[in-house]
């Protein structure tokens, strides 16, 4: 089957990317979200990475034209699925949320459109089990920020078919993406790993191993990571790596995978990393600075 349209349900940091990439693509892309402001939002952002690669010479206003022509903002859910070829939905970790969006698309969206989910971490069997179309069910799991990172993480459960397996790696491919099939587990691969180095990190920085830019220069140039534990936690959100922690405990009934209680104290005051401007690190100036205020 050919991708010629997708809809992208959520219009947040990963869905406005996930639409933009989409964009880029060549494809009709319908970005929808239940509140007006986040999907101005969203596409704000978009246009916004589009004019900083102007000014930086990587990409031309020529490009910029062509990709807006793709891409469409849309206020129904049901009108921005009516047409689309596949479905991937990037709305927050909220298992409730996703199960009722989920029984809505398998009604909305054209019966051979595969339906995916962003999910980082919440079951995609359970998610399918809210249609009557598992086979065409799928989590696409992007990494933040979507246009750069390389990565795509493919999971399927027990009835996702071959055919869409498929299909989502012909996306994949089209978008640039290097694709990794992972069966549906608690955390997946990536979120299971990411999160444990992150809790830890953040166990260290709380007993005064060594100060939060120490800890991440250590994997950075020790291990390569191109970007530190810590750093990371603030640009993927620590509210969002406080649930995936809290998902992976109540999973395998195993409290070592507990969040931290800094990082708790973290979310319960705001600081939620990049996107509230301050995290395990101060980033009001747009950089990563140390925090002399943390809730040790």
């Amino acid at each position: 089957m050919a991708i010629n349209t997708v809809a992208v349900i959520g219009a947040g940091t990963m869905g406005a990317g996930i639409a933009q990439v989409c964009a880029q693509c060549g494809w009709t892309t319908k970005l929808f979200d239940a509140f007006p402001e986040g999907l101005s939002a969203g596409m704000e952002n978009i246009n916004a990475f589009w004019e900083k690669g102007i000014a930086k010479g990587k990409t031309t206003e020529e490009q910029k034209a062509e990709w807006s022509a793709n891409l469409e903002a849309i206020t129904d859910m049901a009108t921005a699925v009516a047409d689309a070829d596949l479905v991937i939905e990037a709305v927050p970790e909220i298992a409730d949320l996703k199960h009722r969006i989920f029984s809505d698309l398998a009604r909305m969206a054209p019966d051979h459109a595969v339906l995916a989910s962003n999910t980082s971490s919440l079951s995609i069997a359970e998610i399918a089990a809210a249609t009557d179309c598992g086979e065409r069910v799928i989590g696409m799991h992007f990494f933040n920020p979507v246009p750069l990172m390389k990565l795509l993480e493919l999971v399927y459960h027990e009835k996702t078919s071959e055919a869409t397996i498929a299909i989502a790696k012909v996306a994949a491919a089209a978008m640039g993406k290097t694709d990794i099939l992972v069966k549906d587990i608690p955390g997946f691969a990536t979120s299971r790993l990411g999160v444990v180095l992150g809790n830890e990190a953040i166990r260290m920085l709380a007993e005064g191993v060594a100060s939060a830019r120490d800890i991440d220069t250590a994997m950075q140039l020790g291990y390569r990571h191109p970007m530190g534990p810590l750093a990371l936690s603030d640009l993927v959100g620590l509210d969002v790596r406080r649930d995936i922690l809290l998902n992976l405990a109540d999973s395998f009934a195993d409290e070592s995978y507990l969040p931290h209680p800094l990082l708790e104290a973290l979310v319960g005051e705001g600081s939620l990393g990049r996107k509230s401007g301050k995290g395990i690190y101060d980033w009001s100036t747009g950089e990563a600075q140390e925090r002399d205020d943390l809730p040790l």
